[in-house]
């Protein structure tokens, strides 16, 4: 059986570190289930709006509301989660009573050039996302230091432990949405 998963990037940067490792994700994840990438890049929170959702908020809460898990994959700043990020999750979580992130089983990923990748990030969304009744894997963890060669040339994982390890990662996710699934 194959889930639905909806991905969420941390980050809007063009050429971002997290958002190849989503992609990479994605390639090496067995081909029944499906991601879906979704677009973070919304307006700021404003409680005036929350009962006349903008067009994209909207979309935004669907692809959440059909996915059956969430794959984070974040970037840290300043020790926590990226303000986009919060936004966006505030968004799937208004108006009171109407959550689309209640029950979905989650992963959190993340990269940097820093020696201990995006642990404080990491568990600043644990926190946000168990106030909203998600279930987050809790282990194994993956904070990933961006070192030279990580990537190949087209965006891939270069190093065939690299893509072991990332596979069990993967395989260890679809078993955590297993046993949450409906």
């Amino acid at each position: 059986m194959g889930y639905r998963i909806a991905v969420i990037v941390g980050s809007l940067r063009k050429e971002s570190y997290n958002k190849k490792l989503a992609h990479a994700l994605v390639s090496l994840a067995p081909e029944e289930h499906s991601f879906g990438f979704v677009d973070i890049q919304l307006p700021l929170l404003n409680q005036d709006l929350e009962h006349s959702l903008p067009a994209e908020v909207a979309a935004f809460k669907k692809s959440i509301q059909d996915a059956q898990g969430l794959l984070f994959v974040t970037p840290e700043y300043n020790r926590s989660i990226p303000g986009v990020l919060k936004n966006a999750i505030d968004w799937g979580s208004r108006p009171n009573g109407t959550s689309a992130w209640a029950g979905k089983p989650a992963a959190i990923a993340g990269i940097s050039p820093g020696s201990t990748g995006t642990a404080m990030a990491q568990q600043h969304l644990r926190n946000v996302l168990s106030a909203l009744d998600v279930p987050v894997m809790p282990s194994p963890e993956l904070f990933l230091q961006a070192k030279e060669g990580f990537f190949d040339a087209d965006g891939g994982i270069a190093s065939e432990s690299s893509k072991q390890f990332l596979q069990k990662y993967l395989a260890r996710y679809i078993d955590w949405i297993h046993k949450f699934a409906k």
